[in-house]
């Protein structure tokens, strides 16, 4: 793989295993928007790019060279190699390789912990389209606006001092309770999300749910999605069913160290095979 800067521009020559579209759209983040030209456009740490195909290229645009070596470099997990995890884990079972097959090119963003926790906390009971209105309505109502007209996500410190009411602006409903309750524990320090990454997974899903709201779905999606703990398994109903269906008997855990990968495959599969679910 290669990377060409010029001009704010990173040209990334020779990656595989990636597609946009499935990584972006699979319900991993809320914060990205597709452009007529079949791009994204995004923002994350603060900082707004938007990033598409040239051929068999990928530019990311609006990134200088320090910005994409320190955040999306890492963000998009370019780094890591999924061609041999996916080849690994097709090994698993012959139901996760045909899985693996169809979406080969969705990668597990690194994305900031706290926009994460709060992400999850509002996609409780709620559809894309509602969460991304009330992901982007937090953003530009309580976070900082950017020199490319994005916003950065606000800071736990930032919503820790919010009331209720001067929350419900973001209109989440009775979230506004979870996500105050969540700033005020990661201020507190009562929650330490760094401390997760590196705790036993067991340890680290447990201090998430002593948030309030914060059931094992939306930990296991902010240690998957927020700390790259690989290991989480995030369950919701169409996942239970799917793996009712494709894995009876199947415990996450035999999904090993990158489960959640294959978590991934696996419900990108099923969402778009109803039929095996008839």
């Amino acid at each position: 793989m290669k990377y060409i800067f010029e001009n704010n521009t990173v040209r990334i020559q020779g990656l595989s295993d990636f597609s946009l579209r499935d990584t972006l759209c699979c319900g991993q983040s809320f914060r990205w928007r597709e452009l007529e030209d079949g791009g994204f456009s995004g923002t994350a740490f603060g900082k707004t790019v938007s990033i598409k195909c040239d051929g068999e290229d990928y530019l990311i645009i609006g990134s200088t060279k320090e910005d994409f070596e320190t955040l999306w470099k890492g963000y998009f997990d370019f780094e890591l190699d999924y061609g041999k995890i996916k080849a690994d884990l097709s090994l698993l079972h012959p139901t996760l390789s045909e899985a693996a097959k169809f979406a080969p090119g969705i990668r597990i963003l690194r994305q900031e912990p706290f926009e994460a926790l709060i992400s999850f906390i509002i996609s409780q009971n709620n559809n894309i389209k509602r969460i991304e209105g009330i992901v982007e309505r937090l953003c530009e109502n309580f976070g900082e606006k950017n020199e490319a007209g994005g916003y950065s996500f606000p800071t736990a410190e930032k919503l820790a001092a919010l009331s209720e009411e001067e929350l419900s602006v973001i209109r989440a409903g009775f979230r506004h309770r979870y996500i105050l309750d969540a700033a005020r524990k990661v201020v507190s320090g009562d929650v330490d999300l760094e401390r997760c990454r590196t705790l036993p997974f067991p340890e680290a899903k447990a201090e998430l749910m002593t948030i309030v709201g914060v059931g094992e779905k939306v930990a296991d999606c902010v240690l998957l999605y927020g700390l790259h703990r690989t290991e989480a398994f995030p369950l919701d109903v169409w996942m239970k069913r799917a793996m009712k269906v494709l894995f009876p008997e199947v415990a996450p855990e035999f999904f090993g160290e990158y489960a959640g990968i294959a978590q991934q495959y696996i419900f990108h599969y099923s969402r778009l095979h109803p039929e095996l679910f008839e």
